[in-house]
């Protein structure tokens, strides 16, 4: 039986997340706060070479626009491929949508499926919280 060292699945880094999927629509509307939960995240652990699963919640208080869902889909299925790590994955996806909603508050958080033993959760906040 061959060895599995050295064997991983292809995958490639970071600059292939599709950012340009991500659609807004306009929201004049009083404030709130707005959840979308998805448990079909998935990227590739670039240290293994094997998928991580995750539950990806996206919270918002919107600021002059809202994220367009299937736009969102669309961002989200484009890390099925991509090597990168839990806790960068989670920074990334907090960073681009915020960079593009430009909300007045944002929360990303990834609960990953144990691994070894281990229960992952990665929380990222923008604007981070006043020290």
């Amino acid at each position: 039986m061959p060895s599995p060292e050295g064997r991983a699945l292809p995958f490639v880094g970071p600059e292939h997340v599709d950012v340009g999927v991500l659609e807004t629509f306009p929201y004049d509307g009083p404030e709130q706060e707005i959840e979308t939960v998805t448990d079909e995240f998935s990227a590739v652990c670039p240290y293994s070479g094997l998928p991580d699963f995750a539950t990806l919640t996206v919270r918002y208080v919107p600021g002059k626009c809202c994220i367009e869902l299937k736009s969102l889909k669309y961002y989200v299925t484009s890390y099925r491929t991509v090597g990168i790590y839990q806790e960068h994955a989670t920074a990334k996806i907090a960073e681009d949508l915020f960079a593009v909603l430009s909300p007045r508050q944002l929360t990303v958080e990834t609960i990953y499926n144990v691994r070894g033993g281990f229960l992952t959760t990665c929380t990222v906040q923008l604007p981070p919280p006043a020290s």
